[in-house]
């Protein structure tokens, strides 16, 4: 996708689609004419713009669009008007959206030049959030596809009152940013015949080579010294081996602890064990792995933001696989921490791998950590499809984060480690079982995933809705979302602004 800054004047561009956006107040309000560019555009359509807002009741609400061929009165072929919303709730997530839309309608049109006139005063950050969204907007993942059934793909002109450095580098910033979050989709959406443990790793090198990171992947009979029963556990069900991968940016400092570790669940795919999962149940296992994309994501961002500290970054890679080899329900497990874990549910088996990701990361003695995974469907059935659910004991540390989140538009909620439900984990033959009740699922897996973090500010975010969109909206495609990339990049790039 190639985006570009211009300082072209709307009205005698030539581009095949004209975007403009509006919120409910600038929309013709009652009917009225509009002002500013918006009612230049009208007048030189004779009206006609107005005319169809109010036969398609457009009023600029949010998601709303109202799009309309120029017959030839304007340079431009098409223009279409994207609904913000009111404009006191306008936030770079709403541009973003809107941005993510404009790449769409740009798509369906088949539309190869795309000008977005940028709303308001505030440049640079308009700028990054709306070339994010489009870039966003603009993936596909047609790899398998022997016919393209998608127009190529659009260039897209950003157009500014002016073009100065600070724009061009928050336009290099949001493309870099997009590269990174497709990067993650791209892990997501592949087959899990094709994305097993040993291409994941393989990505992973490609990744530390191009980015100029380091990285280390350990095969098993090294994962064996390390004592990692729970990730051996959980592996030992499938002929594809296990793989720690261990990537990192060591930053400036002569010290290899402190900084921030990433832990990402990469299970390339879960039928769920002996505890088998259903043909509908097992039919997205593929994208189980999507913790670890986002962690690869990010690391990519984090190289180019280049901090003094240093980032590490852990995945456990395996299949959970049923088989006469597979673990068993009734077995106990021995973590590399020293605690034994009696099995219940053998499709619980992320957060076992995630204990010992975590153990050997705390070990390192990190300022902080945060583990990504598509942990539980009871997170799903509490906050949906967009939303993760954050668990953390300590409030400093989800502060920062959950600020992060913000920042990146990524939507990320605090749920309660209840003290109550870690006792459901009790167990009559190990120190604890991997899954407790039904109820409270989400918060259980949370308590269990603390008995490894050590003293180590620690943050889980269940990432199980909002890592695959069932269906498009704004910039996120049907598929793998890359979730959470933004939200880590963010964090280690607000910590860099505070060192």
């Amino acid at each position: 996708m190639k985006i570009t800054l211009g300082t072209n004047d709307p009205l005698k561009l030539s581009t095949d689609l004209l975007v403009l956006f509006a919120t409910d107040a600038q929309a013709f309000p009652k009917g009225k004419a509009a002002s500013g560019l918006l009612g230049q555009v009208d007048a030189a359509l004779g009206n006609h713009l107005r005319e169809a807002a109010a036969q398609e009741k457009f009023s600029g609400k949010v998601e709303s669009t109202l799009e309309l061929s120029t017959l030839g009165r304007l340079p431009a072929g098409r223009v279409a008007i994207l609904g913000l919303g009111p404009a006191a709730s306008v936030n770079h997530e709403v541009l973003r959206q809107a941005a993510g839309r404009a790449a769409r309608l740009g798509r369906r049109s088949s539309a190869k030049r795309i000008a977005l006139v940028v709303p308001g005063q505030e440049l640079a950050t308009e700028v990054r959030a709306l070339a994010e969204g489009f870039a966003l907007g603009a993936y596909r993942f047609d790899r398998y596809l022997s016919e393209k059934k998608i127009a190529p793909e659009a260039e897209a002109t950003l157009l500014v009152p002016r073009n100065d450095a600070a724009l061009r580098g928050a336009l290099a910033r949001a493309i870099h940013l997009a590269q990174s979050v497709s990067l993650a989709r791209d892990l997501v959406n592949e087959p899990a015949g094709e994305m097993t443990p040993a291409q994941l790793a393989a990505a992973a090198r490609k990744l530390a080579r191009e980015a100029g990171l380091r990285i280390e992947v350990l095969e098993k009979p090294q994962i064996e010294r390390l004592k990692m029963g729970m990730f051996l556990g959980v592996a030992q069900g499938s002929p594809e081996p296990p793989k720690l991968i261990h990537i990192w940016h060591p930053g400036s400092g002569k010290s290899a602890q402190g900084g921030v570790a990433f832990i990402g669940k990469a299970i390339t795919f879960d039928s769920g064990g002996l505890s088998l999962k259903t043909n509908e149940g097992m039919l997205e296992m593929k994208t189980d792995m999507a913790g670890s994309a986002a962690v690869l994501g990010a690391m990519r961002e984090v190289a180019e933001i280049a901090p003094a500290f240093p980032v590490h970054a852990y995945m456990g890679a395996c299949e959970n696989m049923p088989s006469g080899t597979a673990y068993k329900l009734g077995d106990v497990l021995r973590a590399r921490n020293g605690k034994t874990v009696e099995i219940n549910n053998t499709d619980a088996e992320g957060r076992l791998v995630l204990g010992d990701m975590l153990s050997y990361a705390a070990e390192r003695k990190p300022d902080a950590m945060v583990d990504v995974a598509t942990l539980t469907g009871a997170c799903m059935v509490a906050l949906g499809y967009w939303t993760a659910g954050a668990f953390g004991q300590n409030d400093g540390f989800m502060g920062e984060l959950l600020d992060a989140a913000g920042a990146a538009g990524e939507d990320i909620w605090r749920l309660p480690m209840v003290p109550w439900i870690k006792e459901t984990l009790k167990s009559d033959l190990a120190d604890m079982r991997n899954t407790g009740d039904r109820l409270g699922g989400a918060i259980s897996a949370a308590h269990f995933l603390r008995e490894f973090t050590g003293e180590v500010p620690w943050v889980h975010l269940d990432i199980a809705g909002p890592s695959n969109s069932p269906k498009e909206r704004g910039y996120l495609p049907k598929g793998g979302t890359g979730f959470a990339v933004r939200t880590l990049a963010a964090l280690v790039e607000r910590r860099k602004l505070g060192e």
